[in-house]
């Protein structure tokens, strides 16, 4: 894992777009962004049933698994949202980025590879994209059934439940 402060550069999202500013694994967890670096399915059971996350299902994000609706589906993915439940991922294969907001809004890029492991709190804005080799396969975790709702980010969206508790949680001052 390697995190930093996203550059903001006009280009290929799916290209690094590393400003030079590092981010410590203290500052991902001072935003509530969880990361573990698990080589084996048994330690991610181990952790799945520690924390209560009871289905989960694979996802290959890449062109040759999603055909003609991979380019728009990495863009949807990379529109800034979030969502009322915590978003884990545990990467089995290939690399991505996840972008978290910081408490300057400012962008943190968060890059994954196989045998990592992200958890995000509810509520956290945040987007994701493939790396430029355009290839991830991925676990979804849930702790109940999963629930694909992402909940774009817009005027309002502040005063959703799952954001004011996070916010309350992770930025307030």
């Amino acid at each position: 894992m390697k995190a930093y402060i996203y550059d903001d550069l006009p280009g290929d999202q799916r290209l690094p777009h590393d400003s030079g500013t590092p981010i410590s694994p203290s500052e991902l967890l001072s935003l509530g962004v969880l990361y573990h670096h698990i080589p084996s399915l048994t330690d991610v059971d181990r952790l799945a049933s520690e924390r209560g996350y009871k289905n989960r299902d694979e996802i290959t994000v890449s062109p040759e698994a999603m055909g003609e609706i991979y380019e728009t589906k990495v863009r949807s993915f990379f529109d800034e949202h979030l969502h009322e439940d915590e978003e884990i991922r545990y990467v089995k294969d290939g690399k991505g980025y996840f972008d978290v907001r910081d408490k300057n809004e400012k962008w943190v890029r968060i890059f994954l590879e196989k045998n990592d492991l992200i958890i995000l709190p509810a509520g956290i804005y945040h987007r994701f994209t493939t790396d430029d080799d355009n290839y991830i396969k991925a676990l979804r975790l849930f702790k109940d059934e999963p629930k694909w709702t992402p909940l774009n980010r817009t005027e309002g969206l502040d005063e959703n439940t799952y954001r004011k508790e996070y916010v309350s949680q992770f930025l307030a001052a």
